[in-house]
């Protein structure tokens, strides 16, 4: 007799949460914070219910997730988010030379939206000096009316960010500055500097690790798509290295976009 389908989609995907990373990313990164001049500089990242699968190699930590999903038998253990965020770091970072950043981890294990405060002192920047935690269903539903989320590709085989390091102080003062504009904007529901403030994170990105968006193995212009949408929303910026999927700020519609679904606290 052949298998009956499941009833839930989380039998198959697993229950571990996703999670989108917006403005301040690589702050996370010792490289990065070791050189920040106004520490601690900030990043933000937002919990996602599993409610759909996204795509591999697209910036939202799908590698990290997969390793915590064997973990953890496919579900989070109810233990201090802390303690798992630890725990998840050093399985999937024991032996690699250029090891993930921690945002990934907390990403997937805190609800809500969250600014993580990275300062090279603390911890030799590896873990965020100072998490700051929004669960207000308010502005979860907010987030979700206004980013909209556009499939561009997964970054290409053997592809790497790191190539290139242009680590400018003043580049990585003004990274860490676009995590803690992107926080506050969001508290304050404020589009126009919410854009502004991913808007800034990729110009940052563009900046200080070019091949970020520019790569001999990347064969389409993510630079022109992301400043077409820049030039018509309040801001866009890409999930991650390399491509992945485009978020897109807008109050109506985007053509061809899909939303998101802010996983909070109960």
């Amino acid at each position: 007799m052949p298998k009956k389908p499941s009833g839930k989609l989380t039998d198959v995907i697993g229950e571990i949460p996703y999670r989108i990373a917006l403005a301040g990313g690589w702050i996370d990164q010792p490289f990065i914070s070791k050189l920040n001049p106004t520490p601690p500089g900030s990043m933000v990242v937002i919990g996602l219910e599993p409610t759909f699968r996204w795509m591999e190699r697209a910036g939202i930590s799908t590698g990290t997730r997969n390793i915590a999903l064997k973990l953890w038998k496919g579900r989070l253990p109810r233990r201090k988010p802390a303690k798992l965020v630890e725990e998840l770091y050093a399985e999937e970072n024991k032996g690699k030379a250029e090891p993930s950043g921690s945002q990934d981890m907390i990403g997937l294990i805190y609800p809500g939206v969250n600014r993580l405060d990275y300062e090279f002192t603390h911890a030799g920047g590896i873990f965020p000096v100072h998490i700051e935690s929004n669960n207000d269903p308010k502005i979860a539903r907010w987030l979700e009316k206004v980013i909209h989320v556009l499939p561009v590709e997964p970054r290409p085989e053997g592809y790497s960010p790191l190539g290139v390091k242009r680590l400018d102080r003043e580049w990585i003062r003004r990274l860490g500055q676009s995590g803690k504009d992107c926080y506050d904007a969001i508290l304050a529901r404020d589009i126009k500097a919410l854009g502004a403030s991913m808007n800034e994170c990729m110009a940052c990105w563009e900046a200080l690790l070019p091949h970020v968006v520019r790569h001999p193995t990347i064969k389409m212009d993510l630079v022109a798509l992301m400043k077409h949408y820049q030039s018509r929303y309040p801001g866009a910026m890409y999930s991650g290295c390399g491509g992945g999927y485009l978020f897109v700020l807008s109050e109506e519609p985007v053509p061809g976009a899909f939303r998101i679904n802010v996983r909070i606290s109960k």
